[in-house]
């Protein structure tokens, strides 16, 4: 990750002599359940750094980026290495490259944002050195991975408008709540059921299945699929007025 000391041999005004180097930085997003309410909220895992600089604080999963690695392998393998996880949406969002971000040798970091599903999430293994943080109200961040924290919420929630990236948080199937808790939990904000479920029916790529969700303690709901592109959506979807 970016705590990876890139030249260890040199001293600090040696490395500051040096020619910035490359990292990436990823932000995980997934949908676990609020510690206090049970409902659906945002979280994404940390990693506490090792080593100086920032020694004990929590940072972004992320690391050096190899001369063989294109950036979107190194986003991938340095989430594969640091959490275990695959995500399936993974997208490239800023570049981060403030001359004080680190305190040695400059490092530019290629920011990367990710969504896993709940369920992926729930099989990611917490250690020491790993674990989760809910998205608001992070402590503060080695480098300046808050900011790049705020940056990727900001990048989610403006493509909630589009359409089909709630679902990257979703399974195959889902009830028409479950869609309506994704919103709600990203875009911090309660949202009118009634409204929203006849919005969302109108959608093209809503598909009801012939199952319902069992286990609960009423009529069970019933289990839809979406059946548009995930990926590339364009502005104007029926769900920019949701």
């Amino acid at each position: 990750m970016e705590s990876q000391t890139f030249v260890s041999a040199a001293n600090i005004s040696e490395r500051q002599a040096l020619p910035p180097a490359l990292a990436i930085s990823t932000v995980i997003f997934a949908l676990r359940p609020s510690e206090m309410s049970g409902r659906p909220t945002l979280w994404l895992p940390l990693v506490r750094r090792i080593r100086e600089p920032f020694k004990d604080l929590w940072a972004l999963p992320g690391g050096p980026l190899a001369q063989a690695d294109s950036l979107l392998d190194a986003a991938a393998r340095n989430l594969q290495d640091t959490t275990g996880l695959a995500p399936n949406y993974l997208e490239q969002l800023y570049a981060f490259g403030g001359l004080h971000r680190s305190p040695s040798q400059r490092v530019v970091s290629i920011g990367y944002w990710a969504l896993v599903r709940s369920t992926q999430a729930d099989l990611a293994q917490e250690t020491e050195n790993v674990k989760w943080f809910r998205a608001d109200g992070l402590q503060t961040l080695a480098f300046d991975h808050n900011e790049i924290v705020d940056y990727a919420l900001w990048r989610l929630r403006n493509k909630m408008t589009y359409g089909s990236i709630a679902y990257h948080l979703l399974g195959e199937t889902f009830t028409l709540a479950q869609v309506r808790e994704v919103y709600e939990a990203v875009l911090n904000r309660s949202i009118d059921p009634a409204n929203f479920r006849r919005q969302l029916k109108q959608t093209a790529h809503i598909e009801a299945t012939d199952k319902f969700l069992q286990g609960g303690k009423h009529r069970p709901p019933r289990l839809y699929r979406y059946t548009g592109e995930r990926a590339g959506d364009q502005p104007g979807s029926p769900h920019s007025r949701l």
